[in-house]
């Protein structure tokens, strides 16, 4: 599935069982939580934190996933067609950056 196809998905599941987009903002403010979630699993899985008992059985995909559908419904919601955008910032990334991480001495 691509990313357009994505936005097409999650833009039908709205309207057949979320009713309507939550508001920007709300919409906002969620992401800020699902990306707190994403922290909270790699910060306690792969950082220096002790994993708490409740929260070894968190599905870092499942988080990553949430954190997925809420960007797709704010492209949606706000007419960006993220296939165009991802493709865009890839190509500037790579003109930019094609020797930039190759020259990092921190890398080797």
């Amino acid at each position: 599935m691509d990313l357009n196809d994505a936005q097409l998905a999650v833009d039908n599941w709205i309207k057949e069982h979320g009713v309507r987009y939550f508001n920007e903002l709300t919409n906002m403010a969620q992401l800020t939580e699902e990306v707190g979630e994403v922290a909270r699993i790699i910060a306690r899985r792969y950082g220096e934190q002790s994993e708490k008992e409740s929260d070894r059985n968190k599905d870092l995909g499942e988080e990553l996933a949430d954190v997925v559908f809420v960007v797709l419904c704010l492209a949606n919601q706000t007419g960006v067609n993220l296939q165009e955008a991802f493709d865009k910032k890839l190509e500037l990334k790579t003109e930019r950056d094609k020797d930039r991480h190759k020259n990092n001495q921190k890398l080797k």
